[in-house]
């Protein structure tokens, strides 16, 4: 399905290379002050040509096609749209039938029998991740108290920001790819937002994160590193009356609910697939393994771009949750 939500519900459309992208949500409430200068500061954060991300620029200028009127949300469901202009399908033309390792390419055409869109990933793409921005920027409007810190705390394995440049660009060099940890810290969220099991802010939250095309894993507070503690090294003790605690290994959330402590996240993305670095992979024209260059305009890290997409996730959790 390409919906979510029960409160803050929304469906993402479009295709990479068709001519819109966009997000309707439905569940707002009226009057809601949002213009399409609102959404700039996420979406530049998005938005490929910076060193590593893609040459392909879009200007993701929203438009805002219904729910808005004068200025304010008017409870009906707001819908935004962003052409796709920058667009080169004939860079994917061979990937209908040689295809790419580690992306959608075999499973979406298996899956609706070759007529799925597959230029630039078609409904796959991390181009439908400027939707989910968007969505996210809408969200956070809804959220006034919180407050989102987000960062890039990984790449290639360095985890020294001043060496994720020289990662990146040594992948560059040779063709390939790394990936990333994204990390971001929400502080104002209350206490007793979620529910137990499956509407926990966890099962939420993971189930929107792995929404993003590249993400892998996802921990909150100690993650697997707290799987190697003792109970008394693990165990946040609670400080105060208002459940400050003094240490955070459980990421501000307890049985499912926030507890009132900073949420924090982190989040693993994968290597772009698409690499210029000749593979031996399988071709179905031919029916054998055949050596692939992917051409075309590809991030070298994902991850970086990735962050807004992380952020905009949590956003549209907590909305969820907390509307």
């Amino acid at each position: 399905m390409n919906t979510f939500g029960h409160r803050f519900r929304l469906a993402i459309w479009g295709e990479s290379h068709g001519p819109q992208i966009g997000v309707s949500i439905d569940g707002l409430p009226a009057g809601i002050p949002l213009c399409a200068a609102d959404f700039e500061a996420d979406l530049a954060r998005r938005r490929g040509g910076a060193a590593g991300t893609t040459p392909r620029r879009e200007a993701d200028l929203p438009q805002i096609v219904s729910g808005l009127r004068e200025g304010h949300t008017t409870g009906a469901p707001l819908t935004v749209c962003f052409a796709n202009a920058d667009t080169r399908p004939s860079d994917y033309a061979a990937f209908a039938d040689h295809w790419r390792p580690s992306h959608a390419d075999r499973t979406a055409r298996v899956k609706w029998d070759g007529r799925n869109d597959p230029r630039g990933g078609g409904h796959f793409s991390g181009r439908l991740t400027a939707a989910l921005v968007a969505a996210g920027v809408v969200a956070k409007k809804c959220l006034p108290d919180v407050r989102f810190e987000t960062r890039l705390a990984e790449v290639g394995g360095e985890t020294d920001p001043a060496r994720f440049d020289r990662a990146i660009a040594a992948a560059q060099r040779d063709g390939d790819s790394v990936g990333g940890v994204v990390e971001c810290r929400i502080a104002g969220a209350g206490t007793g937002a979620g529910d137990p099991f499956f509407d926990s802010v966890e099962s939420v939250a993971a189930h929107l994160l792995f929404s993003i095309p590249a993400v892998k894993g996802v921990e909150f507070g100690a993650g697997f590193g707290g799987a190697r503690l003792r109970g008394s090294a693990y165990n946040d003790r609670i400080a105060d009356a208002a459940g400050h605690t003094a240490t955070n290994h459980d990421g501000g959330i307890n049985g499912g609910l926030t507890n009132g402590n900073e949420i924090v996240v982190r989040v693993a993305v994968k290597p772009t697939p698409s690499i210029a670095r000749e593979q031996l992979t399988y071709n179905a024209a031919s029916g054998r393994m055949e050596p692939l260059a992917v051409g075309g305009r590809h991030d070298v890290c994902i991850a970086i771009r990735a962050a807004a997409a992380v952020e905009a996730a949590l956003a549209i959790a907590l909305a969820e949750l907390i509307l």
